[in-house]
């Protein structure tokens, strides 16, 4: 059995913190400015920006708590069966 919420709570860390620390190497080099062009429709208000990093920390840790605690919550029924 998976813990939905420990599960959510450290693939939250782990994408916020890579969207934040790819967006400020971004802003100094330009290196995956391109796929992070590509978040920018999927997450209002992001851009490759000190705000923008500060925004895909939250989007990141909330997108990726959402998906993983689900991701757990279903596994967890489908085992039970």
């Amino acid at each position: 059995m998976l813990n939905p919420t420990k599960l959510g709570i450290a693939g939250g860390i782990l994408w916020s913190l890579s969207l934040f620390l790819l967006t400020l190497i971004a802003m100094h080099t330009g290196y995956p400015a391109q796929f992070l062009n590509s978040l920018v429709s999927i997450y209002p208000g992001y851009s490759i920006s000190g705000l923008g990093s500060v925004i895909g920390l939250i989007y990141g840790f909330v997108d990726a708590f959402v998906s993983l605690f689900l991701l757990a919550w279903i596994y967890n029924k489908l085992l039970s069966r």
